[in-house]
């Protein structure tokens, strides 16, 4: 079983850019689907070539040769496959953060070899980079690859009915209740590949289980990877052994997890799980106009790469069947943290994190949970199973802006209501949106624009 990928589209374009064309190295933590997707892309090619660095009869190529048209020949000739048909064939290079060479490399399939379509994939990329004297900035293209997004989920469980109602601004009533059940069900499981083709498979949660603990073993098996030594190495340990209980808070790096840990030990082992893509750093930020600059001296969020993986960590997932609203999970934690991912996952030409929005005073602090760039605006977006009336931070960053417009998500149906600020009294639109619209947030706020202009 296959999923179709919204990044799809972007392979496909990559193909037909003829003039500009680099090598492709698509990014993203192990198992989110890198691989597949690049295999079932290549049936789109009349010949391709798999090489995976972690065996040594593939590595071999780029240890054994040190420039792209002699690897080009070598593995035409081993294929049988003609030179005439370097535009019909793709080079798919896996696991390439196993060989520093192979990276270097890259460039050179880019201006010596040009016809060829190469794809290179890995994760850990980032602690690999350092080591590449010369890496070819500006010779490749990225792309980044998310566990599945709700979208994806619906289409690979098949739901066209309600994948072609997601689609639509706004959303038909009648869709509500449907479109509800199927994030519920998302929010459980979350969007790792192989846990969603399992649950498709069986349709049960009980099955599941060693599926998240091998995939959460295999990240910890890579901590020595990412460790610059002993001490470094017991620290990511520790932090992936605990910050599963702090999903979604802000947390500070010294004594991290009731840990005798100093902040400096700490944070430079966040920033190895952040570049890895397991556990990253969420920033707040003051600003209430672009650009949105997130503030590295407050102290962040943790987000971790899928749902899925934090509910079966805290052993959730069965008491959230009985919920109706998920958001009452965690501590209320959950939600928000899913509403992140999903926003990520739309981001899939560079690495952008989201951020929320802080005013720390005293007496008066306020956060708002998510603010979006729309043209010239930041959208304030705040993640509510209550009333309007209980919005106080949103109100707070509503009264600074110079526009009308703000965004709840909640488990309710879709409707934008007018309103006003409790201190200042200043109109402004409310648009309620349901939970599983948050990656369509962005076709919702220019609908709200153009609906109610200023």
């Amino acid at each position: 079983m296959n999923f179709e990928r919204h990044i799809i589209t972007e392979l496909e374009a990559w193909k037909i850019n003829n003039e500009l064309r680099k090598p492709l190295l698509l990014r993203g933590a192990r198992q989110v689907g890198k691989t597949t997707l690049v295999n079932e892309f290549a049936k789109s090619y009349t010949h391709s070539i798999h090489l995976n660095l972690e065996r040594k009869d593939d590595a071999k190529y780029f240890h054994n040769f040190n420039d792209a048209k002699t690897i080009v020949n070598a593995l035409f000739a081993v294929n049988s496959i003609p030179s005439s048909q370097l535009k019909n064939t793709l080079l798919f290079i896996d696991e390439i953060q196993e060989s520093p060479e192979a990276i270097a490399l890259l460039r050179y399939f880019y201006e010596d070899v040009p016809e060829l379509h190469v794809i290179a994939a890995g994760s850990l990329l980032e602690h690999v980079m350092r080591k590449v004297k010369s890496f070819p900035v500006g010779r490749v293209q990225y792309l980044y690859v998310h566990p599945l997004n709700f979208s994806e989920f619906l289409n690979a469980k098949q739901k066209t009915g309600a994948l072609e109602q997601l689609q639509k601004v706004p959303v038909p009533d009648f869709a509500h209740q449907l479109l509800l059940k199927q994030f519920h069900e998302y929010a459980i499981i979350g969007g790792m590949p192989e846990v969603v083709k399992t649950y498709l498979s069986t349709n049960s949660l009980s099955d599941l289980s060693k599926i998240y603990e091998g995939i959460w073993a295999s990240y910890k098996d890579d901590v020595e990877k990412y460790a610059e030594n002993t001490t470094s190495s017991r620290v990511i340990k520790h932090i992936m052994n605990t910050a599963h209980l702090f999903v979604d808070q802000r947390i500070k790096f010294q004594n991290f997890g009731n840990s005798n840990y100093k902040s400096r030990e700490v944070s430079e082992a966040m920033r190895s799980l952040n570049d890895a893509r397991i556990i990253q750093l969420i920033y707040p930020t003051t600003a209430i106009s672009p650009p949105i600059i997130p503030d590295l001296k407050k102290s962040p969020r943790l987000q971790f790469l899928d749902t899925g993986l934090i509910n079966h960590e805290l052993a959730i997932q069965v008491d959230m069947l009985a919920l109706e609203d998920l958001n009452t999970t965690y501590k209320g934690a959950i939600i928000p943290h899913l509403v992140t991912q999903e926003i990520m996952s739309l981001s899939t030409h560079k690495y952008k994190q989201t951020n929320f929005w802080v005013r720390e005073k005293v007496q008066s602090s306020a956060e708002v949970d998510i603010v979006l760039q729309y043209e010239d605006k930041l959208i304030p977006v705040e993640i509510k199973s209550g009333s309007e009336g209980k919005l106080k931070s949103l109100h707070q960053f509503i009264e600074k802006v110079d526009h009308p417009y703000a965004i709840r998500l909640y488990a309710g149906p879709f409707k934008i209501e007018e309103h006003s600020t409790p201190t200042l009294g200043k109109p402004y639109y409310l648009m309620n949106l349901p939970y599983y619209l948050v990656t369509k947030l962005h076709d919702y706020i220019a609908y709200l624009v153009k609906s109610y202009p200023q």
